[in-house]
C-alpha cells in the first residue's frame, strides 16, 4: 500500500518581491509565509519559513526514526537521539543550489559500544527514506555518543 503525504504552495508576484504561503495536509502549517527574504536573507527564520528549512526538518526526523529502529533491532533502544540537519546552499552558475546536508547526531544508547552506535548511525544515514530521496547531494554525518 502506497502512502501519500501532501503539502501545497500558493505564490503571488515575481520571485524577488512576491510572497507565498505553504500548507500541509496535517495542518501543522496553515498559510505559513515564505518569500525571497525568508529563503535567502532572513537567517533567524522569524519572518517565515523556506523550503530548505522544511527539507532539513524532514531529514532530521526521518533519520532519527530510522536510527531508532536500527538500534532497537540491535537490542539497544536509544535513551535519546538529538539530530539536527543543516541544508547547505550556495550560488552555482548564478543560481542557488543545495550543495550538501550535514546531519549532526548526539546519541545516548545504554549498553552499546560507541563504535557500534556510530556504525549504525552511518548505515541509517544512507538508509532513511529522506536520505534516499536526497541522494543528489552529499550527506555528511557528525556523530557523538554520550
Amino acid at each position: 500500500m502506497a502512502l501519500h503525504r501532501t503539502s501545497s504552495a500558493h505564490w503571488k508576484g515575481d520571485g524577488l518581491t512576491g510572497t507565498g504561503q505553504l500548507n500541509t495536509q496535517s495542518g501543522v502549517f496553515q498559510s505559513q509565509p515564505y518569500s525571497f527574504n525568508t529563503r535567502f536573507v532572513s537567517e533567524d527564520g522569524k519572518a517565515g519559513t523556506n523550503p530548505e528549512e522544511l527539507i532539513a526538518a524532514a531529514h532530521a526526523g526521518c533519520y532519527a526514526m530510522a536510527l531508532s529502529f536500527m538500534l532497537a533491532g540491535a537490542g539497544h533502544p536509544a535513551k535519546r537521539l538529538d539530530v539536527s540537519a543543516r541544508v547547505e546552499m550556495d550560488k552555482i552558475d548564478g543560481h542557488f543550489a543545495i550543495i550538501g546536508i550535514l546531519l549532526d547526531l548526539e546519541a545516548e544508547v545504554p549498553g552499546m559500544a560507541e563504535a557500534d552506535v556510530i556504525a549504525l548511525a552511518e548505515k541509517a544515514k544512507g538508509g532513511c527514506p529522506v536520505s534516499q530521496a536526497l541522494k543528489a547531494v552529499p550527506i555528511r554525518l557528525q556523530a557523538r555518543v554520550a
